[in-house]
């Protein structure tokens, strides 16, 4: 009898104990994919997979920095959209296009830049956009977080208000 009940309860720790541990382990999975920087990873592996998809092919019949600008241009637009809708959860407007715009002219000028550099070091042209992704991917994060997510207002710190009663002073004085 002590036995079964043993393995009874057992079982029911187990079955208690598998189930918050599932549902611990979706719940983390949850807060990881819904956290902004994961969420740009995706997106950012997605526009990188859509941009080199482009320029490798490309660049067997354009010009290298021709074939890398097409891919960046497209892979922007998609960017942009992704970016807006799935990141930041934010709509796409004129002023947030503009915005994204300028980051991304910024992050065009540094990832051509280290583009060639890694190209003049040696880097064969099929894996020179891998370490130029590498060193722009978080400035870029920053760039477009920037664009993008709405800036909260400077609220000026005031003094906080006196919380202790006005007392009567009182003055002791020595009598000589």
């Amino acid at each position: 009898i002590f036995t079964k009940i043993f393995e009874i309860k057992r079982k029911i720790f187990f079955q208690e104990s598998s189930y918050s541990v599932i549902t611990t382990i979706q719940r983390m999975k949850k807060r990881l994919l819904n956290s902004e920087p994961i969420r740009f990873c995706i997106v950012g592996t997605i526009a990188t997979i859509i941009h080199y998809g482009l320029y490798l092919p490309l660049s067997s019949f354009l010009k290298l920095n021709a074939a890398y600008s097409i891919g960046f241009i497209v892979s922007f637009i998609c960017n942009f959209l992704l970016s807006n809708y799935y990141t930041f959860h934010t709509r796409p407007t004129w002023k947030r296009a503009i915005r994204f715009s300028g980051s991304h002219v910024v992050n065009c000028i540094m990832q051509i830049s280290f583009f060639n550099l890694f190209l003049f070091l040696g880097v064969s042209k099929a894996y020179a956009p891998m370490p130029v992704w590498a060193v722009i991917m978080p400035i870029n994060f920053l760039l477009v977080r920037f664009a993008l997510k709405p800036h909260k207002k400077h609220i000026p710190v005031t003094s906080p208000q006196k919380t202790t009663p006005d007392y009567p002073k009182i003055e002791i004085t020595q009598k000589s």
